[in-house]
């Protein structure tokens, strides 16, 4: 695809996974999907906004972000009323991916994140991404809040990664997960 990358993606994992290789490809990503009042055109600017989207507010900035020629990585249940508008206006404005591409020259992502890892772990797509993040060196917190999260929701999570894994402590959970994985 040319241009700018239009993603509408199932989970916050999928949408890490896009962000990195685009970072990686030089665009300037953004958090959150408002964009600044100057320069209205940001085809040059290469910018790339992301997150959640969940309501018609979040889909009216993610629309005009990329009209505006900033590139939209967002998540969004396809399937509700709310998803299909972001992606019937998306695909108005360009070509939407609703997956993490491979080999592409666009930005897309390299690889996309397994559901199900081959490594015989008894762990979900969701506790996977935290334990990443975790074994990465992000807090509790800042993990969450990077998987689109609330902290009691990771916190759950990490819970049952550790009950999975047959551990009592966070810290010996990623120290299991890195040596199996």
């Amino acid at each position: 695809m040319s241009g700018r990358p239009l993603y509408v993606l199932r989970s916050a994992t999928d949408l890490a996974a896009v962000v990195r290789r685009l970072a990686a490809d030089g665009w300037s990503v953004r958090t959150g999907l408002g964009v600044p009042d100057e320069p209205w055109d940001l085809t040059a600017s290469r910018t790339v906004v992301t997150g959640p989207v969940a309501d018609d507010d979040a889909v009216a900035g993610a629309v005009l972000a990329a009209a505006r020629g900033a590139g939209v990585v967002a998540v969004a249940d396809a399937e509700s009323p709310t998803g299909q508008a972001l992606l019937a206006d998306l695909t108005r404005i360009g070509p939407v991916r609703r997956a993490p591409q491979t080999g592409d020259g666009d930005g897309a992502a390299t690889t996309a994140e397994p559901a199900a890892a081959d490594d015989g772990l008894p762990l979900t797509a969701e506790q996977r991404a935290l334990l990443d993040r975790l074994a990465a060196g992000d807090s509790i917190a800042a993990a969450a809040s990077a998987e689109f999260l609330s902290l009691r929701t990771a916190n759950r999570r990490i819970a049952a990664a550790r009950e999975a894994l047959n551990v009592r402590t966070t810290r010996q959970a990623v120290i299991e997960y890195v040596k199996r994985r």
